[in-house]
């Protein structure tokens, strides 16, 4: 598939190495390695630097983060680092090796603020190298069985769904909107028949409920509405849906945004987004081109929101910024595909982010719960591969 040159990127505001052992052998004993006399003089620097990391990674400066980190693999303050442990060699070694895995994870924290994608990308690698994402990028070189032609036949067989039910709700046919409303007009109809004028009130209401709509996206009303517990439960199940693909398929994730009035400041659509970023499809679309493996991740992803709904409550509600993404960069193919095409390949991506996510589902379940209380990036990964590994 090819793009026109001027095509831009369309991506989705969703884009160990150990220490030197502390002893050495001797006969057939372990003793403590002897320091050189200078040894004390290099801890102040040292904790300073790592001070500064600290700060660099509550900063969300992941360049400097990075850049520590980087540099500190062949300097000798490594060694300073060692003496903060007073205690026998072999709870030092535990606890450098705690201490090591703590500061490598913290470098994700600072990824949400980082304009450029390529540090993301890093980082991801810069963990991966030290053995702690050993499921990321897992699938990304596998097409998952079955046939490309995926008929709403084909999608009940496999998913037990209609298609129906994976197609995102407009506000006032979702479960939680239709409540939300019918409450509304439930109380508007007391209100009248204790013969309360609410015709000032209401216009009010109405006016600024369509300024919102128009001027900030319905960010104001998504913003109240996050305060109902299922309904917020439902956003992060979403979020953790294209989370748990994206970081399968081996595309960094730049973070998840929860709060609609941050996704707003931070350009993404809708009431949350999780950013992620695919370094191959960019680089396609650069060259003016789009390979079908490069297309389907970016579907896959892209529609994996809306499978794990389905996955978890039997339909989906959200997903319409999703769609939304998935036509803009489909008409921009040469041959722009078709709507039966862009039919057959929504029906394909839903079904292998499903099955992804249902042979995963413990990952998943714990990204939830990670996104749920509020948990940064880094945690939130390593749940995923605590899930996976056990």
């Amino acid at each position: 598939m090819a793009l026109p040159p001027s095509s831009p990127p369309c991506l989705r505001n969703l884009s160990l190495s150990p220490y030197p052992p502390p002893f050495s052998r001797q006969s057939s004993f372990l003793v403590p390695r002897v320091r050189p006399l200078g040894f004390r003089s290099h801890r102040p620097s040292a904790l300073r630097e790592w001070r500064e990391y600290e700060d660099a990674v509550r900063r969300k400066d992941l360049a400097g983060a990075l850049r520590f980190l980087k540099s500190i693999e062949n300097d000798e303050n490594r060694d300073a680092v060692e003496s903060i442990v007073a205690a026998p060699v072999t709870a030092q070694l535990s606890g450098l090796r705690a201490f090591e895995l703590e500061r490598d994870w913290q470098v994700l924290d600072a990824c949400l603020n980082a304009d450029d994608m390529r540090l993301v990308g890093s980082a991801f690698r810069f963990l991966k190298e030290r053995g702690l994402l050993a499921n990321f990028g897992k699938f990304s070189n596998i097409v998952l069985e079955g046939t490309r032609e995926v008929t709403p036949t084909v999608l009940k067989s496999a998913t037990g769904l209609e298609v129906t039910k994976l197609a995102p709700k407009k506000w006032g046919l979702s479960d939680g909107s239709s409540i939300a409303l019918a409450a509304f007009l439930g109380g508007v109809s007391y209100l009248l028949s204790q013969d309360i004028d609410l015709r000032p009130n209401l216009a009010a209401i109405l006016g600024l409920a369509f300024m919102d709509s128009v001027l900030l996206g319905g960010t104001c009303l998504a913003q109240i509405s996050c305060y109902w517990p299922p309904h917020k439960r439902r956003i992060i199940v979403h979020e953790a849906g294209h989370l748990l693909v994206a970081y399968l398929m081996g595309c960094p994730i730049r973070g998840v945004i929860l709060d609609p009035i941050v996704a707003m400041q931070m350009g993404v659509q809708g009431q949350a987004g999780t950013q992620f970023w695919d370094q191959k499809m960019e680089s396609e679309i650069a060259e003016g081109r789009l390979s079908g493996s490069s297309f389907d991740r970016y579907s896959m992803v892209l529609f994996a929101g809306i499978a794990a709904e389905a996955l978890v409550y039997g339909e989906a509600e959200g997903g319409e910024n999703d769609e939304n993404l998935f036509r803009s960069i489909s008409v921009l193919l040469q041959p722009p595909l078709s709507v039966a095409q862009m039919s057959n390949q929504a029906r394909w991506s839903v079904l292998q982010s499903y099955n992804l996510l249902k042979w995963h589902k413990a990952a998943h379940r714990a990204a939830v719960e990670a996104l749920q209380v509020g948990s940064p990036l880094s945690l939130v990964i390593r749940r995923i591969e605590e899930a996976m590994s056990a």
